[in-house]
């Protein structure tokens, strides 16, 4: 018979975390560019108060535990405060990615049934043109204050500011069961409609603490956090929650992504660490270069959404004495699975090697358990270059999509396809070398390449289409499209591109369109990516 232990059940609550910075880092900042323009700041103390005083205005409102509120908004404090008002009171936060099409916003706004929408000033054209297809959103609230209120045909709308004025600054956060769910973020990165990760209060807190440990971002009170990531991107990588957990200062940077507006950020608030997919930092440190600027305060960025190129690593630690940590992850992983950070045993190895392994992206971290099937089904070998399908198991990682519970993608012993190809080695670090889903990610974005075959060939003048991405020095990778014509008519490839762009938001759409007599064929008649892969792996773009 098994003993039980005399340990306190004291579950783990989002609210918990802020709770923590107001009462032991209640002085420290959080900062934020505004979407009306002026730097805002205040402390933890305040943030506490303001997530309290939306957390009873939702509850005025009749929101009850499980309801669904929707975001549209960038990283700033008022959306901060709702990543704890809404959680906090048992009702999911749902943050809606902006770049989205149209169809797919409108698609995920339904399949959540939202019941209120925040929506930042830059959003709301937005909103207004999509409302009528939002079958449960009641009414909408703006993020901002009545001086900014813009003229809007938002049904019921009114500013945060007045929707948060009149309740109480106090509550006494409800404890509930710890799996109950706490955040919704839909992906992209499937083919068919987006899918939503639907994560709890337990893995939300576990994944902050397994993500802040020192081996993977190693984050502590005297940091100056800069999260690029965006909060609609999966937590903006835990910043919102491994920030206040720590202790550190906060910056948002709001609506202005442009390196120049970044790299002011970190000079003037002395950021030492930022995160960020490649795209970003490629335009920053190219600024950076052009301008003859410095970015001295910054210690440690972590990057992730596509592959690092080396040469990116190499300057930011020869030019800028800052260390780059690759993160591998997925929505499904809350988003960290892999970090690419020493061991003592690897430091101990050529610095060529170092750097060759620093190139991958990484190594597990307590809290998430990786294992590489190969293609005959055995565990593959830590040799570095045997592949195999990459599987993850985490308390903090996915079992199934919301709403689909009954079509759980789990293995019997509960491990989560990645749809990733990789190796992994002796020193446990892993490296992405395909992907089992044809899915091309361009600045961290998801797109479908069936989907844009799929549409293509509905195009009266295509037969055959193929899409693969390919490399872009901006980008890292944009889509290329292949298509073999049809017999019966003259094919364009501005018109198909204008039909496409019908059906697909701008970013996706593919960067080139290539007429062929033909494409490589598999033995059972499928299109062969492979070989198409490898006859384009050099291809520029025009426009790069």
């Amino acid at each position: 018979m098994s003993l039980p232990g005399l340990m306190q059940d004291a579950p783990l609550m989002i609210s918990s975390l802020l709770r923590y910075a107001a009462t032991y880092h209640g002085g420290r900042e959080v900062v934020t560019r505004t979407v009306e323009g002026p730097i805002h700041r205040y402390t933890y103390r305040d943030a506490y108060r303001r997530a309290a005083k939306a957390a009873n205005a939702l509850l005025a409102e009749g929101i009850k535990p499980g309801d669904r509120i929707a975001t549209l908004a960038w990283n700033t404090y008022r959306h901060f405060e709702l990543y704890y008002g809404v959680s906090g009171i048992g009702a999911v936060l749902h943050t809606v990615n902006p770049r989205l099409f149209d169809e797919q916003i409108k698609y995920i706004i339904n399949h959540a049934a939202d019941r209120i929408m925040f929506v930042d000033l830059t959003f709301v054209e937005l909103a207004e043109k999509l409302q009528s297809s939002f079958n449960s959103v009641e009414r909408y609230v703006i993020l901002t204050d009545a001086a900014n209120m813009p003229d809007t045909r938002l049904r019921d709308a009114v500013s945060y500011e007045e929707f948060i004025e009149g309740s109480n600054d106090y509550i006494e956060w409800p404890e509930f069961d710890e799996t109950i769910a706490s955040s919704l973020c839909y992906t992209s990165g499937t083919t068919g409609d987006p899918k939503g990760v639907l994560y709890s209060h337990r893995s939300t807190v576990i994944h902050a603490l397994a993500a802040a440990q020192r081996g993977a971002l190693d984050l502590g009170a005297e940091d100056v956090i800069l999260p690029i990531a965006p909060m609609y991107h999966a937590n903006a990588w835990a910043m919102p929650y491994i920030a206040p957990m720590v202790g550190a200062k906060l910056v948002l940077p709001g609506p202005k992504m442009d390196p120049a507006s970044i790299i002011e950020l970190i000079n003037q608030e002395q950021t030492t660490f930022s995160c960020a997919v490649p795209t970003v930092w490629t335009m920053v440190l190219d600024h950076l270069e052009r301008h003859g600027m410095r970015i001295d305060s910054m210690k440690r960025t972590t990057i992730g959404g596509s592959a690092v190129p080396q040469s990116m690593i190499d300057r930011f630690r020869e030019k800028y004495g800052v260390t780059v940590a690759q993160l591998w992850g997925m929505t499904e992983t809350s988003p960290m699975g892999t970090v690419s950070s020493l061991t003592p045993e690897v430091s101990a190895l050529p610095i060529e090697v170092q750097r060759a392994q620093l190139s991958k992206q990484g190594r597990a971290q307590y809290g998430i358990e990786i294992k590489i099937i190969d293609p005959n089904g055995a565990m593959a070998p830590r040799d570095g270059e045997t592949s195999g399908d990459l599987w993850v198991k985490s308390p903090f990682a996915a079992k199934c999509y919301y709403k689909c519970e009954d079509e759980t993608p789990l293995d019997e012993q509960g491990w989560f396809p990645t749809g990733d190809v990789a190796t992994w080695d002796r020193y446990g670090f892993m490296k992405i070398t395909d992907r089992t889903k044809d899915v091309i990610k361009s600045g961290g974005e998801w797109i479908s390449s069936i989907e844009l075959e799929n549409a293509a060939t509905g195009h009266e003048a295509v037969a055959q289409a193929a899409v693969i991405g390919v490399y872009h020095p901006k980008w890292e990778e944009r889509p290329l499209m292949l298509v073999v014509p049809s017999s019966s008519a003259d094919l364009d490839t501005g018109a198909l591109l204008e039909f496409l762009a019908g059906k697909f938001a701008k970013w996706q759409l593919p960067d080139d369109i290539i007429i062929v007599d033909e494409l490589p064929l598999t033995a059972t008649g499928k299109i062969k990516k492979s070989a198409i892969r490898e006859t384009y792996r050099n291809y520029k773009f025009p426009t790069a």
